[in-house]
């Protein structure tokens, strides 16, 4: 059992520190009997014969993780995995929203240039909270949010992680598709590529790695071949169709998409990085972070936009993106063996999207609830993958009508999050990760209680539903903006985030007393 003292800070404040023994350091009370517990027998005796990760969710202590990480091959493994996860036809797919709301080819560059820079420095100032913690991104908000709020977030987290992979299933399922001349269907596709995500997700993060480590080379010389065969139709001379207020809603919207694409990652960045020193430089790793995100998104989501701007003067290239992203590529692609392989390597692009997913997903379940996270993350995976094949195949012929509204959505919640890990840390903890008491990472009575987060939470969405726009639903603000609205969800969540957090974790702290 542990024992519980005060601490008392340089700053003034008092907080309540845990000394534990190793017996208390995992989170969900773990009988030693019945299906559970020979679930997770089965899990254990996996993880010394494949590596699969049994600790599930519990904090990463110094002194246990892998020495590889420690070096500079382990460290620029960050680059290629963000690369091979965010390179992808997805990413592809979604540059071609641009042309779709309205836009020019250089309105839509630019957009996505400064959105992704702006999205992929969120998720890297994030991802510097995993190796000093030694925590997964959920349990670190819970230093900010509280326990109960930082369970919505690990909801939503599900719920993004099921939509990015059946995202990515039903781009690499039409990668397939095209492959096989129409010979496998798009739903077998689907079905293809979520089986094989599930492989490598259900062995765990060294898997994940190990697949980008050289994965993400072959990407990013495919996308680069791919603008090469690509600039030469590029439209650089065509208006924009969606011009003054409607013009700038549309830019509103498409950055806010290109945004939530990248910022979306934030809400789970760190359960990537736990494996890393504790000591390493944060400034090595957001840089690290930044380089493989901001060249991932931006070039794969410019050479969809360049590849979109073309279909408006040439009728038999648009009929091919009738039937799929996969078709149209085979045909822009010369010559059409090089297309076919092409096509081929990048329905794994897919899977290495879908496989971080699937990862994070299982992990984010575990942390909704501690029965949940007594049950073996593999367990929750396989159900994950259940859902993805449902998603995909439902939304196998409406892609970018599902990533419009997908990726938009992504980026409210991520920017709340943002907003109240960035407050927490340097307004109420000065910048010092010293100030968190890492062993209460899972002991609520020592946590934040979240009324201070959880109405920022709130705060925070109703911005964004004022501000949305959608396929499905404009917010009264974004009404406001030409004819089609313009999303500004992102803004005014920010906005209502930060303007209510800061003051209401003041009374909190003065209240609760922590």
């Amino acid at each position: 059992m542990g024992r519980i003292m005060d601490d008392t800070e340089k700053n003034g404040q008092t907080i309540v520190a845990v000394e534990t023994d190793s017996s208390s350091e995992e989170s969900p009370a773990r009988s030693k009997s019945g299906f559970l517990a020979r679930l997770r027998s089965y899990e254990e005796a996996l993880d010394r014969k494949l590596g699969v990760e049994a600790h599930g969710i519990q904090r990463k202590l110094p002194e246990d993780r892998n020495p590889f990480y420690a070096g500079w091959s382990g460290q620029w493994a960050l680059v290629g995995f963000w690369v091979g996860s965010c390179m992808n036809l997805s990413s592809f797919a979604s540059g071609f929203l641009g042309w779709q709301l309205g836009l020019s080819l250089r309105q839509s560059i630019l957009i996505i240039v400064f959105a992704s820079c702006v999205g992929s420095s969120i998720v890297s100032w994030c991802a510097t909270m995993g190796p000093p913690t030694g925590l997964r991104q959920v349990s670190v908000c819970r230093y900010s949010l509280g326990w109960y709020p930082s369970k919505a977030v690990a909801m939503l987290n599900v719920i993004q992680q099921i939509g990015w992979c059946a995202s990515g299933s039903i781009t690499g399922g039409q990668a397939l598709a095209a492959f096989s001349d129409g010979k496998v269907g798009t739903e077998v596709g689907v079905i293809i590529c979520s089986i094989v995500s599930l492989v490598l997700s259900f062995v765990g993060l060294t898997a994940v790695y190990r697949f980008m480590k050289f994965a993400w080379i072959i990407f990013f010389v495919i996308f680069l071949i791919m603008l090469g065969e690509f600039a030469p139709f590029a439209d650089l001379a065509a208006p924009a169709s969606a011009v003054g207020a409607t013009g700038s809603g549309a830019a509103l919207t498409f950055f806010s998409i290109v945004y939530g694409s990248s910022a979306c990652c934030a809400v789970f960045a760190s359960d990537y990085y736990v494996e890393y020193p504790a000591t390493i430089s944060k400034a090595r790793i957001f840089l690290l972070t930044f380089l493989g995100l901001f060249t991932a998104m931006n070039i794969s989501t410019a050479v969809g936009a360049i590849a979109a701007s073309a279909l408006s003067s040439n009728d038999e290239w648009n009929k091919q993106y009738e039937a799929g992203i996969g078709f149209l590529f085979q045909r822009m692609v010369y010559p059409y063996g090089l297309a076919k392989f092409m096509l081929f390597l990048l329905m794994f692009a897919s899977v290495g999207l879908n496989c971080a997913s699937l990862y994070s997903a299982g992990l984010s379940i575990q942390q909704l609830a501690r029965p949940l996270g007594a049950v073996p993350r593999f367990v929750w995976t396989l159900i994950c993958f259940l859902a993805v094949i449902a998603l995909g195949l439902a939304g196998s012929d409406r892609l970018l009508v599902f990533l419009q509204n997908f990726l938009g959505l992504l980026g409210y919640y991520a920017t709340v999050v943002f907003v109240c890990l960035v407050a927490e840390h340097y307004v109420f903890r000065r910048g010092s990760f010293d100030s968190y008491n890492l062993e209460a990472w899972d002991k609520p009575e020592l946590l934040p209680v979240g009324y201070a987060g959880g109405l920022a939470f709130a705060c925070g969405i109703v911005g964004s539903v004022l501000g949305m726009a959608t396929t499905w639903y404009t917010g009264v603000a974004a009404k406001l903006i030409g004819e089609s609205g313009g999303d500004i969800g992102n803004e005014l969540c920010l906005l209502f985030t930060l303007v209510v957090y800061v003051p209401a974790r003041y009374v909190e702290i003065r209240i609760v007393g922590r």
